[in-house]
């Protein structure tokens, strides 16, 4: 690999001022300079399909969010200390689209604030402090809720790792399940260790649709007998759902609904406000007033006007422009052509996925079920260097993750798969 000199000297640069091991996507990192809708250019004018952010939900650079942006920094931007109406209206708009019993929130900057939060409502709530994910997940990146993941555990955490277990991530395609029964035994499990150790069970916390365990095909419903079982131990239920959520599924607009749940403690982030940095917290009023009584909580930046006004043009957007139901149709569009690829490359051992979050699992060999995580990446960086970008996840990291923005259309799609397919002919296992 042979960096451009001004690549090489922005690397150079964030070393120095940034500190060493900031991640960069790709062999050879891309500088990107500009953005619309599904589209991004580099520094050299060269345009690439943005087939990976979900930050941008509804396109980058979107009209009516720049606008909404805008338009409310040129009147007011303060905290949430004043009155202000926009946070109401905003919250009214986004409780709307749930559960009529989700409908109170707390507005933070990012989805990882949004989970250290939801931790501490159930230790509120039950009195406990015992928590439970799976193996092959992230759910952010404070001292609290970094322990959540234990493929990436810190090597430092105040002593918080006592709190934590974990279970084994769903795997549709290695370890099928197909009633959520055996997930449900191993959170069942895992309880009892944790009322056995003295800790006690607060809480279960999960991505419903398990995106970075590399979203396992489980049909509609699968998570209920492990919320039941959080239930009848006295568990909060919290579905993180900064992936997964704003009709991402196509199938719905939150991903616990296709899962069949209701939580008592959702979590939003990264796609909220297209980019601009908004987290969230929604749960039922006795939770966050258990909350509040227990923790004397605020956030300066949190729900401020600015930040309210472009999370309310997301939503506008999302409902005007039909975005979910873009989703769903593009979506099984996506699914049939990543099918028609698995029929003729044995490499592809898998094909999942739901709206607009799909990908497929690379294999060495189909009956063995072998990961082929090296020439997942190489796949992922030929793609890169043809102007597609998308990513990778899952336990072995061989799991293509093709996450668009939500605008993303058929013809986009077909661009994506003309050119995978062509990455897949020249490139093998």
């Amino acid at each position: 690999m042979t960096l451009s000199p001004k690549s090489a000297e922005l690397i150079e640069r964030r070393n120095m001022l940034l500190g060493p091991n900031v991640s960069t996507f790709y062999d050879e990192p891309v500088h990107f300079v500009k953005g619309e809708s599904v589209w991004l250019w580099d520094a050299d004018g060269r345009k690439y399909l943005d087939c990976y952010n979900n930050v941008p939900h509804v396109g980058h650079c979107n009209p009516r969010v720049v606008e909404a942006i805008c338009r409310q920094a040129s009147t007011l931007n303060t905290h949430t200390r004043y009155l202000h109406e926009s946070i109401l209206a905003y919250v009214e708009k986004l409780t709307g689209t749930m559960d009529a019993s989700l409908d109170t929130a707390i507005l933070t900057c990012t989805g990882s604030e949004a989970n250290d939060i939801a931790l501490r409502m159930a230790e509120c709530m039950t009195g406990k402090r015992g928590i439970i994910s799976t193996d092959a997940t992230y759910h952010g990146n404070t001292s609290l809720v970094s322990q959540l993941g234990n493929s990436n555990v810190p090597n430092a955490g105040f002593g918080l790792g006592q709190y934590f277990r974990f279970v084994k991530a769903p795997d549709s395609y290695r370890n099928p399940d197909p009633d959520g029964t055996k997930f449900a035994d191993a959170v069942a499990e895992q309880i009892a260790e944790h009322e056995k150790s003295g800790v006690g069970f607060a809480a279960l916390v999960v991505c419903p649709y398990f995106l970075n365990e590399g979203f396992p095909d489980n049909p509609g419903g699968w998570l209920k007998p492990a919320a039941e079982m959080t239930r009848k131990a006295g568990g909060l239920l919290i579905c993180d759902e900064v992936q997964s959520g704003f009709g991402r599924t196509g199938t719905h607009m939150w991903a616990h609904e296709k899962m069949g749940v209701l939580p008592d403690v959702m979590t939003l982030g990264k796609p909220m406000a297209n980019g601009h940095p908004v987290g969230g917290v929604v749960t039922r009023s006795e939770i966050l007033a258990t909350f509040r009584k227990g923790y004397r909580y605020f956030n300066t930046f949190g729900g401020n006007p600015v930040s309210c006004a472009a999370a309310m043009a997301v939503l506008e957007e999302i409902e005007d422009k039909q975005l979910l139901a873009n989703a769903q149709t593009v979506g099984d569009h996506a699914r049939a052509r990543l099918e028609t690829l698995q029929q003729k490359y044995d490499f592809i051992g898998d094909v999942r996925g739901s709206g607009l979050i799909f990908g497929a699992e690379m294999v060495l060999d189909c009956k063995s079920k072998e990961p082929a995580s090296e020439f997942t990446d190489r796949v992922i960086n030929e793609m890169r260097q043809r102007g597609v970008i998308h990513s990778k996840l899952g336990r072995h990291k061989n799991t293509l993750k093709i996450r668009p923005p939500m605008p993303f259309s058929k013809e986009n799609a077909n661009l994506l798969f003309d050119t995978l397919e062509d990455v897949f002919a020249e490139t093998a296992p």
